[in-house]
């Protein structure tokens, strides 16, 4: 197997630099004039103060901003950051040991780095509040979801972990508040085909082949409104939102099912309630049992008046 290509700079803000490979069919005069066209999304002029900085490199060191252009090399750079609002809301580790971190998510904060959230993301923040500059998920959950998420901090169990999440044989639970219906019956199992289209925010269910399935059972209700748990068998994206959406009672805070609605990024008011309440798991390195259970409870069921609010 081929190893990966250690970067020539070091980590800024717990993440890796970009890495481009320039083309072995290349005519560019100079590596500056591939990176304008490359990166049609970064000024010209932040290019050459890039250049100018030493913050463009490749294996030798600084690129100088006249460099000859080399088909089949590779540069290296960290890209600038987008302008985040804070996420007012902490982490909790439940279970740190030499392999394993397994940390209670709260709303409104990614996994991992994606688009407009870099720094405020799971992953950034633990790598650098933690010091654990090579931690990498072993799976993710969405941003508006809390609950828990097993992160792998020694570098050689990943293939191990992840391949549990890959084959699905991780028993995942989940809580859900929702509008309580009486003519509901319930426990049942949900299956439907769920597809999501690249740049499309939702997804959607259509006909064919079952490629989802859920098993869903109301807890307790009061009040019209239900808890209930989610058990999915499968792991499309939105697929829980989904099949409760599809039953007639839509997760509260959902701003993605029944109706699409833009909440601006900066809004933490009335959070998806929507948790991911238990991991459980024969351990792949161990072959002992493990389970995690979340520390969080949802506020529309425990505080439903401030959630509303």
């Amino acid at each position: 197997m081929r190893r990966r290509q250690l970067p020539p700079l070091p980590k800024r803000h717990g993440l890796d630099p970009a890495r481009l490979r320039l083309p072995e069919d290349g005519d560019w005069a100079t590596i500056r004039d591939h990176l304008v066209e490359r990166l049609p999304r970064v000024a010209p002029a932040r290019i050459d103060e890039l250049l100018r900085d030493g913050g463009i490199v490749d294996l030798d060191g600084p690129i100088a901003p006249d460099a000859p252009y080399v088909p089949g090399g590779a540069v290296w750079f960290h890209r600038d950051l987008p302008v985040e609002t804070p996420v007012p809301f902490d982490l909790t580790v439940v279970h740190r040991d030499d392999d394993l971190l397994v940390v209670d998510k709260p709303h409104f904060l990614a996994t991992i780095p994606r688009g407009q959230h870099i720094l405020q993301t799971a992953l950034v923040r633990l790598r650098r509040d933690l010091d654990l500059p090579d931690l990498i998920p072993a799976h993710r959950l969405d941003r508006a979801t809390a609950g828990l998420v097993l992160f792998i901090i020694n570098p050689a169990r990943r293939g191990a972990y992840q391949t549990m999440f890959h084959k699905r044989t991780v028993r995942k639970e989940y809580e859900a508040i929702a509008p309580y219906d009486p003519a509901l019956s319930l426990p049942r199992v949900v299956r439907s085909r769920i597809v999501k289209e690249k740049h499309v925010l939702a997804a959607q269910e259509v006909d064919g082949e079952p490629n989802a399935e859920t098993s869903i059972e109301l807890i307790e209700h009061r009040d019209g409104l239900g808890r209930y748990r989610l058990r999915p068998l499968t792991g499309r994206t939105h697929q829980l939102r989904l099949h409760m959406n599809g039953l007639g009672v839509p997760i509260l805070g959902d701003d993605f099912y029944p109706v699409l609605t833009d909440k601006p990024v900066d809004d933490f008011t009335r959070p998806l309630q929507l948790l991911a309440a238990s991991l459980e798991f024969t351990d792949p390195i161990s072959n002992l049992p493990r389970r995690f259970a979340t520390t969080r409870a949802l506020q529309a069921w425990t505080d439903p008046v401030g959630w509303a609010g």
